[in-house]
């Protein structure tokens, strides 16, 4: 099976970063959070990856086509211009990189990519942003034993702030950031048939909007759901946090 990332946005509300490359190559762990995606989903069986390039996209490629740089030691010999990789790590991925346009819609990139994947039976698809422990298999396994066109993945938002449990005045207890207000929500991980492709028009249609609508309304979108644990990575903090948690050693979602 594949999975299709998008990793074309701007991501401006993390311009501190974004403006030297683009947000799914921000590193978490001296790892673009790309990887981190790819790892997870390979944990799970999945090693074929359609990423939908855009704004900078040619440093992913540059990543990709230097991976052995990047995750090597490496010896020069200047004089004799050779390179020599020691202990090179291999994933078992095939990658495919395509350029999906810099103010592509979400759902024009995956419209851009169909050729890749339209004949699959199957396919995974999530944003270049995010990272879940999510089991990734058993969504997949759901997916195919309903049989509509789409799967979203339903999770309960982290909470941002500390809950305070009052009695009138007097502060009763405290909750340190308590999940959301309990409603669940778009993860951004789905399994989709190639058949939705079929709901997308055009470069300016987002994804989020009119295709999951109108599946919704042809009762052809399931939802798997996850309550365990899901963070975007949409601002500076969330960058941070992510980071505290990879240099702790808990990360919740590294299942490799």
């Amino acid at each position: 099976m594949k999975a299709v990332i998008l990793a074309g946005g701007l991501g401006t509300r993390i311009s501190e970063e974004t403006h030297l490359k683009p947000k799914p190559m921000i590193e978490i762990g001296g790892h673009p959070i790309l990887w981190h995606i790819m790892k997870s989903y390979s944990a799970h069986g999945v090693n074929e990856f359609v990423i939908c390039c855009g704004y900078k996209g040619y440093l992913i490629k540059e990543y990709f086509a230097n991976y052995f740089l990047h995750m090597s030691d490496v010896t020069f010999d200047m004089q004799h211009n050779r390179m020599e990789v020691h202990e090179r790590h291999a994933e078992p991925w095939k990658v495919t990189l395509v350029d999906t346009g810099e103010d592509t819609m979400t759902g024009g990139r995956l419209k851009r990519v169909a050729r890749y994947v339209q004949d699959e039976e199957a396919f995974c698809f999530t944003y270049g942003d995010g990272v879940s422990d999510l089991d990734i298999a058993a969504s997949i396994a759901f997916h195919k034993n309903h049989g509509k066109l789409a799967t979203v993945t339903a999770v309960l938002p982290p909470g941002r702030y500390g809950a305070l449990e009052r009695d009138g005045d007097q502060v009763a207890g405290f909750t340190e950031k308590p999940r959301g207000d309990g409603g669940w929500i778009n993860g951004g991980y789905f399994v989709l048939s190639p058949k939705v492709l079929d709901f997308i028009g055009d470069d300016g249609v987002s994804w989020e909007a009119e295709p999951l609508a109108r599946l919704a309304q042809q009762q052809q979108l399931m939802a798997y759901e996850h309550a365990g644990f899901w963070q975007p990575m949409d601002t500076l903090r969330e960058k941070n946090l992510l980071e505290d948690l990879w240099q702790s050693g808990q990360a919740p979602w590294r299942t490799w």
